[in-house]
């Protein structure tokens, strides 16, 4: 009895302690050791001398880097434009269907992602590859005179990640459409306003959130997806992820390897952060 008062006035509930105590160690302890590690120097040949150095932060300012990172950044953005102007009109008429076809299209969105990624990602190269199906039916019908090359670019790795992060931006916005209080946007067309001026000055504001946490949702992933980028980019289209899973595994440079990983993490809470002040939320519950 006492220990319940206890944990009452000073709110810990005893149901939250298996929480606390998984953030602690499999994400407070891992990433403490990540920092730490980062601000190592690399052994010459294996591991790491237990020194203080700043020379993986220093290291980032590599030209190579940069690129890496501009390249990442863009195809982040890309992604995010493209799945944006298409999952926000697929979310809002699925919105507006009848609750039996809503629950069908929905359904039919998930259903792929049963499946290993991998293995989806496996059928985009058999699409898209010089004997693959596009570039048969193109030949059978006289449209090109040779097969296309798809496969193996920048356009290819781009189709990837839209195909792979879609339902993330079409269900946040889905979610903030069905709630959408349909009655305001009434209101603003017994007031005059056509339809475009009332979806720009009522329903688009007011699905800003949904926008907001979707955009975040694939923007994120998308720096770091490293397989997409080594499967349809065949290791000409350098990511993030790529280049933290290279300087780990390949180059055995572990200090940069962290120092990577704490530079996307920070870009992470950035990007969380100017979503929490945009959508003028003061918790992240949007992203959930």
């Amino acid at each position: 009895m006492k220990h319940r008062r206890l944990s009452r006035k000073k709110g810990l509930s005893p149901a939250v302690v298996p929480m606390y105590l998984w953030t602690i160690l499999f994400v407070a302890i891992p990433l403490i050791y990540i920092l730490g590690m980062s601000f190592l120097k690399k052994a010459e040949t294996w591991g790491v001398v237990m020194e203080f150095s700043l020379e993986s932060y220093q290291g980032i300012f590599n030209p190579t880097y940069l690129k890496v990172f501009g390249q990442s950044l863009l195809i982040a953005f890309l992604t995010t434009c493209i799945t944006l102007l298409l999952g926000y009109p697929f979310a809002y008429f699925t919105a507006k269907l009848p609750k039996k076809w809503r629950s069908i299209v929905l359904l039919l969105l998930i259903v792929p992602f049963w499946t290993n990624s991998l293995v989806r990602i496996y059928g985009w190269i058999i699409l898209l590859q010089g004997n693959g199906v596009i570039n048969s039916v193109l030949l059978s019908l006289g449209i090109v005179d040779a097969p296309l090359k798809m496969l193996y670019s920048f356009g290819s790795v781009l189709v990837g990640m839209v195909y792979a992060l879609m339902p993330f931006m079409v269900l946040t916005i889905y979610n903030s459409v069905e709630k959408l209080d349909w009655s305001v946007v009434e209101a603003a067309r017994d007031l005059g306003a056509g339809k475009w001026r009332a979806f720009l000055t009522t329903t688009l504001p007011l699905t800003m959130p949904g926008i907001m946490a979707g955009c975040v949702l694939v923007f994120v992933p998308s720096v770091g997806l490293f397989f997409i980028s080594d499967l349809m980019g065949g290791g000409k289209i350098m990511l993030l992820g790529n280049l933290i899973k290279n300087e780990l595994l390949s180059a055995h440079n572990w200090p940069m390897g962290a120092a990577l990983s704490m530079v996307m993490m920070a870009v992470t809470l950035l990007l969380l952060y100017l979503y929490k002040r945009v959508s003028g939320e003061k918790s992240l519950e949007g992203l959930l």
